[in-house]
């Protein structure tokens, strides 16, 4: 299965920065048996939302990481709801209820998931603790969910 990870930093896409995030969720769906396309934009909205939409439109599973706090220019989420098709609340509601037993920090994270057609985005924070954490409550169902948005009629729903 094909996944792309985008890393929406300023400092990044500048050079001026490693990107450990993009790294760590590069390692993490390597691990799970992806093939894995990657991509850095500054924090621009419409660079964003290009990205995720030609992302989506190769991968079925598109990870952004950065971009998702109160700073000005954290304009992830924005960009991700004008591409989506179909919201996945429940989703960045579970990263966020794991992430704030961590930290306090959490509650200022506005990282949205959805669907565009059958390709799952999903916002992680711009850390790389954020990230694993994220991805950790995202694995166990990632599978399922993506079996699920292609179709895949073979695939019984396990909501118990």
């Amino acid at each position: 299965m094909n996944a792309a990870v985008l890393t929406v930093s300023d400092g990044v896409h500048a050079g001026a920065r490693d990107d450990t995030s993009g790294d760590l969720l590069e390692e993490l769906l390597r691990e799970e048996g992806f093939n894995v396309v990657r991509q850095v934009v500054p924090d621009d909205r419409e660079d964003i939302a290009d990205a995720i939409a030609a992302l989506a439109d190769r991968s079925l599973l598109v990870l952004t990481t950065g971009g998702t706090g109160f700073a000005p220019r954290d304009v992830t989420p924005e960009a991700t709801q004008s591409v989506i098709e179909r919201e996945a609340p429940g989703i960045a509601e579970a990263i966020r209820a794991d992430a704030v037993t961590k930290t306090p920090h959490a509650l200022l994270s506005r990282g949205l998931a959805g669907l565009r057609g059958p390709t799952l985005i999903v916002n992680l924070p711009g850390s790389p603790g954020g990230c694993r954490d994220g991805f950790a409550v995202l694995r166990p169902a990632l599978v399922h969910g993506l079996e699920l948005a292609s179709g895949d009629t073979a695939t019984p729903h396990r909501q118990t």
